[in-house]
C-alpha cells in the first residue's frame, strides 16, 4: 500500500493493524494524521505516513497545555501549545468535559494544564480532574487585572470580582511548562 492520504483517511482497523509515525488512534480505527504517503508493512503490521514532517499528536497519559479557545457549559475546548512540556505547533486541539455544569472550570483565553485521556471520533478528550491540572494563567473577566487564586476560583484585588475556576496547583508558577521530562 503506497497510496497518497490527507489527515483523517482511514488506514485499517486496530484488529488489523497497529500505527507508526503520522497516524493516530480514534478508538476503531488507525487514521492519517498527515498528508503523505502510506507505508504498510504487512509482516509486523504496522502502518506509518511519510511526510518529511512528524505531527506531535497527543497520545493518552500525555499533559497537554494551551488557551481555552472555546467554552460551552458543558465542555471547553483547548488550543494544545505545549506536549510534556515541548511546544507544539500542530494546531491540534483537545476538548474536556465539565462534569458540574454550574461550575466554570475555564474562561476563554485562560492556559490551562489537562491529561489527554483517549482518542474517540476523531477528538482528542482530557481530564482536569488532578490538582495540578487546572488553569494555570488567568485575568479578570471584568477589568482585566491580575487575580489571586482561592480554592475554588479566583479573586480580582483591583476590582473585587470573585469567579469559579479550576485551579492548578502550578497556578502562576514561571516554570508550569516543565510538567513532566
Amino acid at each position: 500500500m503506497t497510496d497518497f492520504v490527507m489527515p483523517g483517511d482511514k488506514l485499517g482497523l486496530i484488529e488489523e493493524i497497529e500505527g507508526g509515525p503520522n497516524t493516530f488512534d480514534d478508538g476503531e480505527t488507525i487514521r492519517a494524521s498527515s498528508a503523505g504517503m502510506v507505508d504498510l508493512d504487512k509482516k509486523s503490521r504496522l502502518v506509518h505516513v511519510r511526510n518529511g514532517r512528524q505531527l506531535s499528536i497527543p497520545k493518552k497519559g500525555d499533559i497537554v497545555i494551551g488557551t481555552v479557545a472555546m467554552m460551552l457549559p458543558s465542555m471547553i475546548a483547548v488550543a494544545i501549545h505545549y506536549l510534556n512540556g515541548k511546544p507544539n505547533s500542530s494546531g491540534v486541539e483537545c476538548i474536556c468535559q465539565n462534569p458540574d455544569r454550574k461550575r466554570i472550570i475555564a474562561r476563554m483565553n485562560d492556559v490551562v494544564a489537562l491529561k489527554v485521556e483517549t482518542h474517540l471520533n476523531g477528538a482528542i478528550h482530557a481530564t482536569i480532574d488532578e490538582p495540578e491540572l487546572g488553569v494555570l494563567f488567568t485575568k479578570c473577566n471584568v477589568c482585566a487585572g491580575n487575580v489571586v487564586p482561592l480554592r475554588n476560583g479566583v479573586k480580582c484585588p483591583n476590582c473585587g470580582y470573585m469567579e469559579d475556576r479550576k485551579i492548578s496547583t502550578n497556578y502562576e508558577k514561571s516554570d508550569f511548562v516543565k510538567l513532566r521530562d
